[in-house]
């Protein structure tokens, strides 16, 4: 979709602080972050909201993939958040799916929310 925002990022075509990347899934760092670590992981096919996601594996998939960037990449060891915002009422604002990885790998913060 040439218009999404996070499309541009997965092509390149903005910047981005990338902490992970493969086949299926991007992740970067929030712009505007609301925790210590705050990152992003998107699949890299467009779908505008969670619910708009139809294919279960690809969901199964993504969800892996936010446990292997929070425990592998990040080292969330003393816990995190995982939030999904859906449609303007949800408080989504880029409609393109991505999940929220929400921590602190100091593990000092308790996240207040």
């Amino acid at each position: 979709m040439t218009d999404c925002l996070f499309c541009k990022i997965i092509a390149g075509d903005i910047p981005s602080d990338k902490v992970y990347e493969d086949d299926a899934v991007f992740a970067f760092k929030d712009i505007q972050p609301k925790a210590p670590t705050h990152v992003l992981v998107i699949p890299k096919i467009h779908i505008p909201t969670l619910a708009d996601a139809k294919d279960p594996a690809m969901l199964g998939n993504l969800m892996d993939k936010v446990n292997h960037v929070a425990n592998d990449v990040l080292k969330l060891e003393a816990g995190y958040r995982i939030v999904i915002n859906v449609r303007k009422g949800g408080g989504q604002e880029v409609f393109h799916l991505h999940a929220h990885i929400l921590g602190d790998t100091s593990g000092k913060t308790r996240l207040p929310f």
